[in-house]
């Protein structure tokens, strides 16, 4: 029997040796993980004491946080300004996610312009049938098919080079 240091009720538990190893493994792996990012600066001598509750630990090594209305000085100037005047504001992300849906949108409309058929070999190849079985379903030969897949490529590629 081994035992195992319980922090809250500050005793220890007597438990299977087997249980003891797989409890210090877990533990130990989490440690580590914790220490290799910088939060926990447990000693050796202190190990016994690692239940992976970091947030109740004396020995977490927490990152200093900042306010966003906090003064910082500019590295490469010397004025003062706040953090939130530097975030990201997230409209211009909205207007390009707005773009891209609208530009696709004509992309699939010129593409069943092009190949009606499109859509049914899309849903087709998410099945993950084979070119041969995907011609067979929708009436054409294999090569046909082939063909015409690389022609509707190439007007795509020159019509929407952004995309390709």
């Amino acid at each position: 029997m081994a035992k195992i240091f319980d922090k809250p009720s500050n005793k220890w538990i007597e438990v299977p040796n087997e249980t003891y190893a797989e409890y210090m493994k877990y533990c130990s792996n989490h440690r580590k993980r914790m220490q290799a990012h910088g939060l926990c600066k447990c000693p050796r001598a202190k190990w016994w004491q690692c239940d992976t509750v970091c947030a109740d630990c004396i020995h977490q090594n927490l990152p200093e946080t900042v306010s966003l209305d906090e003064p910082v000085t500019d590295c490469s100037s010397e004025d003062e300004m706040e953090l939130l005047d530097v975030v990201v504001d997230g409209s211009e992300l909205m207007e390009e996610l707005l773009c891209d849906a609208d530009e696709l949108n004509h992309l699939l409309k010129r593409l069943q312009e092009l190949m009606p058929e499109a859509l049914k070999i899309g849903k087709l190849r998410d099945d993950e049938l084979t070119d041969t079985e995907i011609a067979e379903r929708i009436g054409f030969c294999r090569t046909t098919f082939r063909s015409r897949l690389n022609k509707v490529r190439k007007i795509l590629k020159k019509e929407f080079p952004e995309v390709f």
